[in-house]
């Protein structure tokens, strides 16, 4: 188990490079995934049940305990990033079944990897956490019912489909996970030591499905106008969700410090691109090109939240702000250490 453990260690530092790496093998050797097509939703559900494997009652709490940030990160994150997937869509004059791909991963939930982008910034790991799983649950809800709204202007939005699949590769797998660990207790420690290495395999084979679908247009000069559209769709979600919690700062400074706003930065920028890629595979079947958005979202996210995160913790250091600082004052960290 230690061997497993330190695997995943291994798979988590080197994530980003391993997804570039995987993403151009895959476009060069589609064969290397394509087996596995019929099973992402699989694939996803192993990923969220090892989310509800590992969640106890106190996440829960957390939620409780704090409802103000954690329900206004969620609002935050389900208001800026589908209305941020609309507005790109008309400036960049998308159409058909492309600007639903858009709106598809502009409507997932935030995905693991602002976990981990939060900690690597030194931001409020917890606050993340409780945001991730409230909008993982309420986005077998919300997903059907944006997509109607937001994106029905381009195609037929299969609603019931998309609520359906959802439901099946979302909210089951988290609750069998919680059923599971409710039952074993910490017995289940045994086994989530392996689940980072497990997840983030499930992941990798989802991105190849994608890229190896859809490789002959991948790169064609009909999708290629995705790459700019990703990009600012991710770093306007960071920009906006820094704002949005600054400005909550004002209103409620003791709950909206600086490593809340790191943690609803990356909540709101960050998005659940394996769900996109899976709804858009199950849902849209005929036109896999659907799910090309949510595959360079999970390959550009990881990226830039690694900079992100990299360049916040850089700049703390260089000017010495305390963690638990109130809104990232200067010289905190040596006031507090004396």
């Amino acid at each position: 188990m230690n061997a497993i453990q330190r695997f995943g260690d291994w798979m988590t530092r080197w994530f980003t490079v391993i997804v570039v790496v995987w993403t151009v093998l895959n476009y060069f050797a589609p064969a290397t995934s394509l087996w596995a097509k019929s099973y992402t939703s699989y694939l996803l559900g192993i990923i969220l049940f090892g989310m509800g494997l590992t969640l106890t009652i106190r996440d829960f709490a957390r939620i409780v305990k704090m409802p103000l940030m954690v329900i206004l990160g969620t609002i935050a994150h389900f208001v800026i990033m589908p209305l941020l997937a609309v507005l790109l869509c008309w400036v960049f004059q998308l159409d058909g079944m492309l600007a639903v791909g858009v709106i598809l991963v502009g409507t997932c939930p935030s995905g693991t990897s602002s976990n981990v982008m939060s900690f690597l910034s030194r931001g409020d790991v917890a606050l993340d956490v409780s945001i991730g799983l409230l909008s993982t649950l309420c986005a077998p809800f919300l997903i059907p019912l944006m997509m109607e709204g937001l994106a029905s202007q381009y195609v037929e939005i299969p609603t019931q489909q998309l609520f359906v699949t959802a439901l099946q590769v979302v909210l089951i797998p988290i609750v069998l996970g919680l059923i599971v660990h409710a039952i074993f207790g910490e017995r289940v420690r045994t086994v989530t030591a392996a689940l980072p290495a497990v997840s983030q395999l499930a992941i990798l084979l989802i991105i190849g499905v994608v890229v190896a679908v859809n490789h002959e247009k991948l790169l064609s000069a009909e999708t290629a106008i995705l790459i700019p559209v990703v990009i600012l769709h991710n770093l306007l979600g960071y920009l906006l969700g820094w704002l949005f919690s600054r400005l909550m700062y004002r209103v409620y400074p003791k709950g909206f410090g600086y490593a809340q706003q790191k943690a609803i930065t990356f909540e709101v920028g960050m998005q659940d691109s394996a769900l996109g890629a899976t709804l858009a595979l199950k849902a849209f079947a005929a036109n896999p090109i659907v799910a090309i958005p949510s595959t360079f979202f999970s390959v550009w996210h990881n990226i830039s939240g690694s900079v992100l995160s990299s360049l916040w913790r850089r700049y703390d250091d260089r000017h010495g702000i305390a963690a638990d600082s109130h809104h990232g004052e200067h010289g905190s960290a040596t006031s507090a250490a004396a």
